[in-house]
């Protein structure tokens, strides 16, 4: 049984040819009416996969001090814009807000805003934030100092990949086979965004490139380079992308990603070089493991505080959400955190700054 989008799809691949996998991202993901984010809550035991927000509320907490923090380190600027990207449930920031209720002006300067397209999602932020007010996209923030959090975001964003042949590239395109979606191969070009990744790869090697993170990075860089302000971005992925990085998740289980269009998360790991880089000219930290940033800010002696009185299956699961944010076999290598900071603004808590080049 095929989806309508599966149908859409293949209707338009039959009239314009083969589309590439960041149009098919985009439209298996955000089509109005069939894609997976419009119209559906896709995290919890329900949905198909869970974040680090809804695993414990340490997670948002932790982030929230960390923030706040920042804010004070850069002599609290008042009034600031505290912004999410793609909050989910809204979990992360009521749970950050929770935290900081204590450190003082901090909520009195904060003018929160999130970005955020889904209607659904939209819904479920606005029952734990009714004080937020909504954007479709990082354009729109209000001006000023600038306090932001994006988890588990930039990996949603729609990426063409580009396989090397000799000193050129072919993408690959998605096309009509037999009824069925399937992965092909367009014609060999010269790709001068690539001349780099020349050194660093062989022929068959597949590069992914992702124009939006681009663009939303040179966003955000270029307003905290100006204005203040902090950007946590934690995510999957690593330095430089390198190979074949798509993923379904469909019931928490791994699934074809042109089997069923719309019906499935769809993600690429991130390329952290490339949101740093067009960040310029603000700075940024280093690469840091999730699990060593979250150690760093205090995870494990929150885990134990909040442990006391816990007792049974309870306490169990409790050590289980420590343990999944945190160990280096469960999130905590394959997700890293970089920060994006105005030139000479001391490091948030938990991370360093990238020595100077």
């Amino acid at each position: 049984m095929t989806t309508p989008l599966h149908d859409i799809l293949g209707r338009q691949i039959a009239t314009t040819g083969p589309m590439t996998l960041a149009d098919y991202m985009a439209t298996c993901l955000m089509h109005p009416d069939h894609g997976y984010y419009s119209t559906r809550d896709p995290l919890g035991v329900a949905g198909d996969f869970t974040t680090a927000p809804e695993i414990s509320q340490m997670f948002g907490e932790l982030l929230g001090l960390c923030l706040a923090q920042a804010w004070l380190d850069q002599s609290a600027p008042t009034p600031f814009v505290l912004a999410e990207l793609g909050p989910g449930r809204g979990t992360l920031m009521a749970d950050a807000l929770r935290a900081t209720a204590r450190v003082p002006g901090f909520h009195g300067a904060a003018r929160l805003h999130l970005v955020e397209t889904s209607p659904t999602l939209r819904a479920e932020q606005a029952r734990r934030l009714p004080q937020a007010r909504w954007h479709d996209s990082v354009d729109t923030l209000p001006d000023g100092t600038l306090f932001l959090v994006a988890n588990e975001f930039f990996d949603a964003l729609p990426v063409r990949q580009f396989q090397r042949d000799g000193a050129l590239w072919r993408e690959r395109v998605i096309g009509l086979e037999g009824g069925r979606l399937t992965l092909g191969l367009a014609g060999a070009m010269p790709q001068p965004a690539l001349a780099p990744r020349l050194d660093d790869t062989q022929d068959g090697d597949i590069v992914e490139t992702c124009a939006p993170a681009q663009s939303i990075a040179a966003t955000l860089g270029a307003r905290i380079a100006r204005d203040g302000g902090c950007a946590l971005i934690l995510d999957y992925g690593d330095w430089r992308s390198l190979g074949d990085t798509l993923q379904a998740l469909r019931g928490h289980a791994p699934a074809d990603p042109f089997a069923d269009p719309g019906a499935a998360d769809l993600t690429t790991h991130v390329d952290f070089e490339v949101i740093a880089r067009a960040a310029a000219p603000a700075t940024h930290s280093l690469l840091t493991p999730q699990g060593v940033f979250l150690e760093r800010l205090g995870i494990t002696a929150r885990a134990q505080a909040l442990s006391r009185g816990l007792a049974g299956e309870t306490l169990n699961s409790h050590i289980a959400a420590h343990r999944r944010l945190t160990h280096p076999d469960e999130m905590g290598s394959l997700f890293k955190t970089l920060a994006l900071l105005p030139q000479g603004a001391p490091p948030p808590p938990g991370l360093e700054l990238r020595a100077t080049p």
